[in-house]
């Protein structure tokens, strides 16, 4: 969507509103979006939705007691009962020694544009196209016996903030996507399976036909899954699953979970954390990224930094109250909605790829697993134990042998960090990700 000033004067006047009903300080967000939507299964239309909204959220400071409110209603007479009641709420809130905005210095200045909006809305006849292509083209082939169905969806949206200390920007992006699930097999013996894609710009998306062959094989090479006993094996994972991985890495390293002592990495600052050869970075300037952004949601500019490099931890994810309260500068990571405070998020987080092939890595594997789901989240993030079910394929003298089902896999991600490797095939493809990972010594809980 297109800058427009009447927003950005729309939250100015709400912050006016604020100082002179007693606020020290304030900053309003104002989120507007419009979505349409398809589904489809066997051919029949099963929804056709169109959806248009927008919400404002203002946030106000009286000395170190901050209250939020929020509203759909724009209009003028809403504006002073909405600011009276976050006065009010302010004034009866607990002191936070923490919150607060930006200093007006390190506000963001400079806005790069990162190709985040496809100018143009496709008709409603493009999205069912899409999804009716990947369907049929799963159904077409030979063991799929029903569909789940196929959807496909796209989106606009604009985020605008003001602040007292003089921060005013907006920027917008778009969303285009769509997804097929089906089934093969017959009564006892069927297996489910899915694939999509997801881009900001239509010209990116993955062929439709190309997507929901993908989702037919994989649901067919599921079929007649065999149990295995209870051992340790190497676990390699696909790169479906193995972006898990990552966001692990990126829960123990946020920094309210930091700052409250919680995380098991929160002694590791400036320590090995993984293998020499692995490097982590968060990139919020990545050219038509799924979660790139100009700015983060307290005014101040992110940058692309290695979280993890070569191994070692260089930085906490942190907003401006984490980083009072461990005493160091916001890295530009706070993310917020329109009602609750800001937090600590990464962008687009990835692993570097490593120098062995996915071929080369399965090779070398005598008798493993090679997990393609996840089941659950069995994570504790205050010691990093790691448990969590799983389903793929059993590795036998370096090839996939057969399906696997009704499996956990279990360790400790101190261990797994220090230990994995990265294969070369990392894609861009869901906004956290990592190439195939080998992982050494995990215990396989079967039967």
């Amino acid at each position: 969507m297109p800058a427009t000033t009447s927003t950005l004067d729309l939250l100015g006047d709400l912050i006016a509103r604020a100082r002179r009903a007693g606020a020290t300080a304030a900053d309003a967000v104002f989120v507007e979006g419009v979505s349409v939507s398809h589904a489809r299964r066997l051919g029949k239309l099963e929804k056709l939705e169109r959806a248009e909204g927008h919400d404002m959220g203002l946030r106000v400071f009286v000395g170190q007691r901050q209250a939020i409110v929020s509203s759909n209603d724009r209009s003028a007479k809403a504006l002073d009962p909405l600011v009276e009641r976050a006065v009010a709420m302010a004034k009866a809130a607990p002191e936070d020694p923490y919150c607060g905005l930006a200093d007006p210095a390190d506000i963001a200045r400079d806005f790069p544009d990162l190709d985040l909006v496809d100018p143009v809305e496709p008709p409603a006849e493009t999205l069912m196209e899409r999804a009716r292509a990947a369907e049929d083209a799963a159904m077409a082939v030979k063991g799929i016996t029903n569909s789940e169905g196929a959807e496909s969806s796209w989106g606009s949206s604009r985020v605008a903030l003001v602040a007292s200390n003089g921060f005013a920007a907006e920027y917008a992006r778009s969303s285009h996507s769509f997804s097929v699930a089906v089934i093969a097999g017959e009564g006892t013996g069927m297996e489910r399976d899915y694939d999509w894609s997801s881009t900001l710009h239509a010209a990116d998306l993955d062929d439709p036909a190309t997507v929901g062959k993908r989702a037919a094989d994989r649901a067919i090479r599921r079929l007649n899954p065999r149990k295995i006993e209870t051992c340790k094996l190497p676990v390699i994972l696909d790169p479906r699953v193995s972006g898990g991985i990552v966001r692990h890495l990126a829960g123990a390293i946020n920094g309210t979970s930091v700052a409250r002592g919680t995380s098991f990495l929160k002694s590791k600052m400036d320590q090995m954390v993984f293998a020499p050869g692995v490097t982590i970075v968060d990139d919020p300037f990545r050219k038509r990224g799924l979660s790139s952004k100009p700015v983060d949601g307290e005014g101040i500019a992110p940058r692309r930094r290695a979280l993890i490099d070569k191994g070692r931890l260089t930085t906490w994810i942190l907003d401006l109250r984490s980083a009072r309260q461990l005493g160091l500068k916001s890295t530009g990571h706070a993310a917020r909605g329109t009602t609750s405070p800001p937090g600590p998020s990464t962008t687009n987080l990835y692993m570097e790829a490593g120098a062995i092939s996915p071929a080369a890595m399965l090779k070398d594997v005598k008798r493993g697993l090679y997990v393609t789901e996840f089941i659950g989240m069995g994570i504790n993030g205050v010691t990093g134990d790691y448990s969590r079910g799983a389903a793929g394929y059993m590795i036998e003298d370096g090839a996939l042998a057969y399906p696997v089902s009704e499996v956990t896999v279990a360790g400790n991600l101190v261990d797994m960090f220090a230990n994995l490797t990265p294969a070369d095939d990392l894609e861009f493809r869901y906004g956290t990700d990592a190439p195939t990972l080998r992982l050494d010594g995990l215990t396989i809980a079967g039967i």
